[in-house]
This record gives structure tokens, C-alpha cells and sequence, in this order.
């Protein structure tokens, strides 16, 4: 889609980043120690801290992913949900307190500190950078689609833009700033979002027939020109440009015809049903090798003679009770919280699948269609690939769904930008009560989610090539001070959750890899200078992979950084606080094996070799995507072995 810029939107967007930065660099004067820039102290307050706990954890694929998620396909964009707060339970029954009491800056700090080895420093240290990195991508990809619309940039500029604004709050006052941004954007993002969600139950359902037409039922049209006649329709013959798309109208799934306006076609899927057969209308982009970009055999844009596409999301049936004097059931008016499923439940709504098709002279075309759907199939699990397996008879899907909800549960007590944040507060008592604050903020956030994604799924405001833009868009269609302010919100999402990542990965290289391990001991101003430019170098490699990792949805990439979360960090650090007989060596070799186990799955996966690397997924070595369940219970196994084969006398290693 083309985005116009919203000069509202602009306004308050500028407002929210610059009190960010004036905020930053106001408290940087109160952060000039390692103590004040890594930990603000140790004087947050538990409730603020709470909060900032949901700011952290509420991140881009929380907001933008999960509920582009549900609005693509429904209830199985919750099931994330559940998973990220489900974690919480680990964070506050095992892991709150101890990290208190262990720690004092890193991640690193707590696992090592019963046995001062510099090989767990190495090993802590090496995870948080590879986790925070992983877990940066779908950040800053979230930051590129949001400026889209926002500004009217391209994505990279918005991830340019997020990663600058991003190191300038890290490299002014470290954690005491990112502890308030955080506070502030948590307070808002959940504040408006319920907002929100009491706007689309104002709004109810309201049944739109007319965006994109359904042609049929058709009786014995077999062939291309008999389609075209028994729909009244003239086959589209390519000229020029368009030529390179020759006979793709004569393939089984598609049929085009020329538009009414004789500019370009009009691509219509078939589908075969028990009455006959129907054509549901569509949209094509097509990427030539020039660059050139064309929407439905035409240029791309908004001048005579362009096209752009269309925003899909349509409800196309209502229960028979909203019927009105002509029989047909057009809205509902108001619903409430839980009318809202029960009248969803019972409608048609009409989703979109797409299709990529690749033509003799390399060029592409992305193929959206619509694909009516039963409310009731919406509001069940397993719609969603990535969750077959809660239905499907395949082994593997079953695995691999299983493997997802166990990195999701495990990830969350083991993410290093989490756990840093109890060094915030004072005592163990303090860190526990901001646990219980963060999780209360974080489980009615993810309630509103479900609202707001299913809204965004019915609302006619989506766009069919990127899921993720699904809750601004919806907000923008009930008003474009909505818009702005939601949109400004989720902008700082990015904003603070980024920050926080930076900031553990600065403190990983400057406090363990350079002080732990290489043994330089820096004065306390050199260790927050060395911090700030490890800060620098790692926002301007989270820019880089942002923008390389464009258009896949930024849930789906969180879901990696939390596999290699759980399987590097978690089993060490639970092992190590409840097994007496750990030593340094299994630490060790607990996290490198999971690290790198996980890591090594990944990037051999056949999502990731279709979706990053561009090659048949049926080729990959692996045969599921996600490696929770095999490499968690493998660092868990090996730092077992390991601390029994090395004793008592290695604890120093």
C-alpha cells in the first residue's frame, strides 16, 4: 500500500521523540557511575519498575506482530500471547528474587557469582550479545513499518531514524532513562490501547460486500473465454510491460480480466464449490527487474493511469437477528466484551491468502486473494501454519508447535534485557512486587490484543502486504488523532525496548567481555565511556539487520530470539540455583551448547531457509523449525554431565 502522511501524526510523533531525548539527557547528569548508568542505582521504585517491566516486555512483536497475527488469522496469533505470559510465572517464582541477590549489573554477574570464573563471564556475556541481537531485528523492522505511514518514509529510514534516536538515550543516561521511557511508554501503550479497544466495541460489525467482488456461481465455464463470458468479463491480453506475465491468466488458480478502466487487469482467483464455480476478485503486485514496481499490470502509485492497492479486512455475513426491514443484516451497533465473540463467531469474514509466482524472465508477482472464512473458524487454534500441529496428524508440526510454546515459556525469565532490570530496585522483596505489577500490566495488555486484532481483521483498513501494521492501521480508520497518538506510542515502544537491549549488550562487553574476561580494569567513567561506544556499535548493527530483515513479521523473528534465550540461559541459571553440585565448568558448557545448538538449528530450519535465504525449504536438514524442545533439554543434559565429570575441585574454571 501507499501511506499518506498524517501531518497530525508527524506533530505528536516529534513531540513524544523529543520529550524522550529531553528526558534522557536531563537524567544523564544523575547516571555518571557504572552503579547509575548500568542499575540507576538500584533506586527505582517497585511499582515504576513494574511498569517498566510491561514497557520492556511489551515490545514490537507484542503490539504491531501478535496483532497483525490475529488479524491474518485469528485466535492463533494469541496463543503468542499466552506463551510470552505464561513466562512471567517462571520470572517471579524462580528467578526474581535470586537475581537480585546474585547480580549486580548482567546476566553474567548472577550466573557467576558463586564461582568468579572468566569463562562464564566469556559465556554469559557472548549469549546476551547474540539474544539481544536476535531479539533487536524484529524491533527495528517494527520501527521501519511504522514510519511508513507515519512520515511517508521508506522502511529504512525509519530504522535509521529509531536505531539514532535509540543510541542517543542510551549514550546519555543508561538505565535510568530507559527505566522512565519505559515507564511512560508501558503507562501509555496500555492506557490507549484500551482506548481503543472501546472504540472497535462501539464500532461493532458492519457487513462491506462491495470492496472486492465475488463472481458465481458459474455452470460449465472450463475454459478461460468461457469463464470470461459466463462472468461478463474480457480476458486481459498483456501489452508492453505486462507482457511479461504471458499466460499466467491460463494457469489453474487465477483468471485475469481487463479493468473497466482498460488500464492493467483485474486477477480473480477460482474455487470450485459444490454449487459451481466462483471467482473471487484479488490484487497482484509484480517486482520487475528494473525495480520498476506494478500493481496489477500498471505503475505503482496515485497518478492518472497508476494503481495501488487496496486495504482488504471485511466482514461479508452477519448472524440472521441483525437483519433489518430488507432481510439482510448490515451492523450491529455496540457489542460488548463478550457479545463481540459470540456475534464474530457466528459471521463469515473474509481473509487473505497470497500466492508468489515466478515468471520465465525473473520477475516476480505476489498474488492476494480473498479467502472467506466461518467466524467460528477464526476463534479456534491451528488456522495458522506455524500451529498445525495442534490438529494436524504430522509428528513434526505437533513438535514443532510444542517446541514454540515451551521457548516461549522458558525465553521470557532468560531474556538479559529482563533480567538486568532487577538491579533497579532495592531488595528482593521490591523485585518480586514488580514482577506481580509487571505481570498484571502485561496480561490485560495481551487481553486487549485479542480485541484489537480481531477488530483490525474485519475493519477494512488492512494492508494485505505487511500484517504488521494491523492496530495503527485500525486505529486509523476511527480517527486520525487515534492514529497519531497510537502510532507515536508504538514508535516509543520500539524506542524503549530497543534501548534496553542495547544497553544489556553494552553492558555485556564492557562489564564482562573487556572487564571479566580480558581483565582491564577500567575506572568507573572509563567503563560507562567504553559502554557508550559498545552502544554505537551495536545500534549500528541492529540498523543493518533491520533492514535486511524487512517484511517478515517481527512475532515470528521474536520467536528466535527467545528459543536461544531459553536454551542458553535459562537451564544454567535454574541448575544454579537449585542443584548444589553445579560447577563453573557445566555453566560453561551448558550455555555454549545451548547457544550455539539453538542458534545452529535456526539458521539451518526450513523457514529460515525459505523466508531469509530464498531456497527451497524441502532442502533444509532440519525437520522442524523450532529447536526448544531438543536443545533446552540438551544444555540441561550437558551442564548435568558436565558438573558430574569435572566435581567440586572446578568450580574455578
Amino acid at each position: 500500500m501507499i501511506y499518506d502522511p498524517s501531518y497530525t501524526a508527524v506533530v505528536i510523533f516529534f513531540l513524544f521523540v523529543g520529550f524522550t531525548v529531553g528526558l534522557s539527557f536531563y537524567l544523564g547528569s544523575k547516571a555518571k557511575s557504572s552503579a547509575g548508568y548500568f542499575a540507576a542505582h538500584g533506586q527505582i521504585p517497585w511499582f515504576i519498575n513494574g511498569i517498566a517491566f510491561a514497557g520492556d516486555y511489551l515490545s514490537a512483536a507484542s503490539f504491531l506482530g501478535i496483532c497483525g497475527m490475529i488479524a491474518a488469522y485469528g485466535y492463533d496469533g494469541f496463543l503468542y500471547s499466552i506463551g510470552y505470559l505464561a513466562g512471567w510465572i517462571v520470572a517471579l517464582f524462580v528467578i526474581a528474587e535470586p537475581m537480585k541477590r546474585l547480580g549486580k549489573f548482567t546476566f553474567a554477574d548472577a550466573l557467576d557469582a558463586k564461582f568468579n570464573s572468566p569463562g562464564i563471564k566469556a559465556a554469559a556475556g557472548i549469549s546476551t550479545l547474540i539474544v539481544s541481537v536476535f531479539y533487536l531485528i524484529p524491533q527495528m523492522v517494527g520501527a521501519g513499518v511504522l514510519i511508513q505511514p507515519l512520515l511517508g518514509f521508506p522502511h529504512w529510514v525509519g530504522v535509521v531514524l529509531v536505531g539514532a534516536v535509540v543510541i542517543t538515550i542510551v549514550v546519555t543516561a543508561g538505565m535510568l532513562s530507559t527505566t522512565w521511557v519505559q515507564f511512560l511508554k508501558g503507562s501509555l501503550l496500555v492506557v490507549f490501547s484500551t482506548v481503543l479497544v472501546y472504540f472497535v466495541l462501539q464500532e461493532g460489525f458492519r457487513v462491506d460486500r462491495d470492496s472486492f467482488q465475488v463472481i458465481g456461481p458459474l455452470a460449465n465455464a472450463e475454459s478461460p473465454d468461457a469463464i470470461a463470458n459466463a462472468a461478463n468479463r474480457k480476458l486481459f491480453q498483456p501489452v508492453n510491460r505486462a507482457a511479461t506475465l504471458d499466460g499466467w491468466d491460463q494457469s489453474e488458480s487465477y483468471i485475469r480480466f481487463a479493468s473497466d478502466a482498460d488500464q492493467g487487469f483485474d486477477v480473480y482467483k477460482i474455487e470450485t464449490r459444490e454449487d459451481g464455480l466462483y471467482l473471487l476478485e484479488g490484487q497482484s503486485q509484480t517486482k520487475l527487474n528494473d525495480g520498476e514496481t506494478l500493481i496489477g499490470g500498471v505503475s505503482l502509485g496515485r497518478e492518472e493511469g497508476q494503481r495501488t492497492l487496496r486495504p482488504g479486512g471485511q466482514l461479508i455475513q452477519l448472524p440472521d437477528e441483525y437483519a433489518g426491514p430488507d432481510g439482510s443484516a448490515t451492523e450491529t451497533g455496540p457489542l460488548g466484551p463478550i457479545e463481540f465473540f459470540d456475534v464474530l463467531r457466528r459471521s463469515e469474514v473474509m481473509l487473505w491468502g497470497s500466492d508468489r509466482l515466478e515468471h520465465s524472465d525473473g520477475s516476480t508477482t505476489m498474488v492476494y486473494f480473498q479467502k472467506p472464512t466461518a467466524g467460528s473458524r477464526v476463534l479456534r487454534p491451528g488456522e495458522h501454519p506455524r500451529f498445525a500441529g495442534i490438529r494436524s496428524g504430522s509428528w513434526t508440526d505437533r513438535i514443532n508447535f510444542l517446541s514454540l510454546m515451551l521457548a516461549l515459556f522458558c525465553g521470557t525469565a532468560s531474556l538479559p534485557h529482563i533480567l538486568i532490570r532487577y538491579y533497579t530496585v532495592k531488595d528482593g522483596a521490591a523485585a518480586r512486587k514488580s514482577t506481580i505489577v509487571g505481570i498484571a500490566s502485561i496480561g490485560f495488555f495481551y487481553v486487549l490484543t485479542l480485541y484489537l486484532g480481531l477488530g483490525a481483521m474485519v475493519s477494512g483498513t488492512l494492508d494485505v502486504t505487511n500484517s504488521n501494521m494491523a492496530a495503527p492501521l485500525l486505529a486509523r480508520g476511527i480517527s486520525s488523532l487515534l492514529f497519531a497518538i497510537i502510532s507515536a506510542i508504538a514508535f516509543t515502544t520500539v524506542l524503549g525496548t530497543v534501548s534496553g537491549l542495547i544497553l544489556a549488550s553494552s553492558g555485556a562487553v564492557a562489564h564482562d567481555l573487556l572487564g571479566g574476561v580480558m581483565g582491564i580494569n577500567f575506572s568507573e567513567a572509563n567503563q560507562v565511556r567504553v559502554a557508550k561506544l559498545a552502544a554505537v556499535v551495536v545500534g549500528a548493527i541492529a540498523i543493518v539487520l533491520g533492514i535486511v530483515f524487512q517484511g517478515l513479521n517481527v512475532s515470528y523473528l521474536v520467536g528466535w530470539a527467545f528459543s536461544i534465550a531459553a536454551s542458553a540461559n535459562l537451564p544454567a541459571l535454574v541448575m544454579l540455583l537449585f542443584w548444589k553440585r553445579t560447577t563453573a565448568a557445566g555453566i560453561i558448557a551448558s550455555v555454549c551448547v545451548g547457544m550455539f545448538s539453538s542458534l545452529g538449528w535456526i539458521l539451518l530450519s526450513a523457514d529460515t531457509f525459505g523466508k531469509v535465504y530464498g531456497i527451497d525449504p524441502a532442502s533444509s536438514p532440519i525437520p522442524f523449525s523450532q529447536p526448544g524442545i531438543v536443545t533446552i533439554p540438551l544444555a540441561l543434559a550437558t551442564l548435568v554431565i558436565v558438573s558430574l565429570m569435572t566435581g567440586k575441585d572446578a568450580e574455578t574454571a
